[in-house]
């Protein structure tokens, strides 16, 4: 998921142990995940994926900045029952969730795990009856 890419920012998905750094998007406001070679794309995280930052993660405070005091977090969606913010956050492993658009600049994670793909049901091919007749002696 995107929601800081919906309009001018190119996308791509984020691969297992690659490395990200939090960035803002140039002629947004907003800020996401990218890759350090190229910060123009945005790299979509889908709820469930795991990521460790390299130290203590940050976020923008009013004034100053807040330490999280955690490095590892989990992709998920917030207020998705409002449509005009952001919905993409990290639940770190302290509880605390920060809105990946708060994020300090700069910060560099690797993405530990992607979520499980759903499994797709089989198509099971109706099968016509079969009668089974036995015979006694």
């Amino acid at each position: 998921m995107c929601d800081y890419s919906l309009h001018a920012v190119a996308t791509r998905p984020a691969e297992v142990a690659e490395t990200l750094v939090s960035t803002k998007f140039q002629s947004t406001t907003t800020r996401g995940f990218a890759s350090p070679d190229n910060p123009r794309v945005a790299v979509c995280l889908r709820p469930g994926t795991e990521i460790a930052f390299e130290n203590d993660a940050q976020a923008e405070g009013l004034f100053f900045r807040k330490n999280i005091r955690a490095r590892l977090a989990r992709f998920r969606q917030i207020g998705l029952n409002q449509p005009a913010q952001h919905h993409d956050a990290l639940e770190f492993s302290n509880g605390a969730i920060v809105l990946l658009t708060d994020l300090v600049v700069g910060q560099r994670a690797t993405v530990l795990q992607l979520p499980a793909s759903p499994i797709k049901p089989k198509l099971v091919t109706p099968q016509s009856a079969v009668r089974h007749e036995t015979t006694e002696t």
